[in-house]
């Protein structure tokens, strides 16, 4: 049998944890920030100014914004989406890693809100690659499908409305290009996705969405334990 086969069927025996992740602590995780993390002095003041406001949750955190960038930096995008813009952190990120031609279309609802990120993507010399949208983004959305057509886009990240993520989906799959790659923030929902007797709107629609992707043949889905959860979809 030799030692391999020695080793299998001392294996089979066992039954180990399939939980290889690290347990993130306050210390890891500044750790990881230090270690991976580059900002620019705009994109860190803008974090710094959501900090202060009372839904300073609703931002994602520096370790997202680096894994934004580097995906639009490796794919080579040159035409982004973005659906919940919020103070625009994220948006500064994405915007960041384009082209000089490159665009990022921007739907929020919020004047107010990306109002605050508006001047540090001035400073930051990306405002003329954001196309800001203000209304529902189920509209931009439509309207872009008919204005652009279908697959002019490389990729797109969608961070607002728990319950209408599933619909972004299916118009944002219709404005991808093949091969392009969609992310979604909040997958895991601080955990709760994956507790049976939790049935809000919002948990359920994560939990339905988590399930349509992972047996949707058009796409390809990976569910990252970073941050909040972070689903990433590339289109076949």
């Amino acid at each position: 049998m030799g030692r391999f086969g020695t080793w299998l069927q001392r294996a089979a025996g066992r039954s180990p944890s399939t939980n290889k992740t690290v347990r993130v602590t306050d210390t890891l995780y500044e750790y990881v920030i230090a270690q991976s993390v580059v900002e620019s002095d705009v994109q860190r003041a803008l974090r710094l100014e959501t900090a202060k406001q009372a839904e300073a949750d609703m931002q994602i955190g520096p370790d997202q914004g680096q894994v934004l960038r580097f995906l639009v930096s490796l794919l080579g995008v040159e035409n982004a989406i973005e659906v919940g813009v919020f103070t625009g952190y994220s948006a500064l990120c994405i915007a960041s890693a384009l082209p000089d031609h490159g665009r990022l279309l921007a739907c929020d609802v919020s004047e107010t809100w990306t109002g605050i990120g508006k001047p540090f993507w001035t400073a930051a010399g990306v405002a003329d690659r954001i196309d800001l949208r203000i209304g529902p983004a189920r509209d931009t959305l439509d309207q872009v499908l008919i204005s652009d057509g279908e697959g002019q886009f490389d990729f797109a990240f969608i961070d607002a409305d728990k319950t209408n993520y599933a619909t972004y989906y299916e118009q944002c799959l219709q404005l991808l290009r093949p091969g392009g790659l969609m992310a979604f923030d909040n997958m895991l929902w601080g955990g709760s996705v994956a507790d049976a007797t939790r049935m809000d709107p919002d948990t359920a629609a994560l939990r339905d969405l988590s399930a349509t992707l992972k047996s949707d043949p058009r796409v390809e889905y990976c569910l990252l334990t970073v941050g909040d959860g972070v689903g990433l979809v590339r289109k076949r």
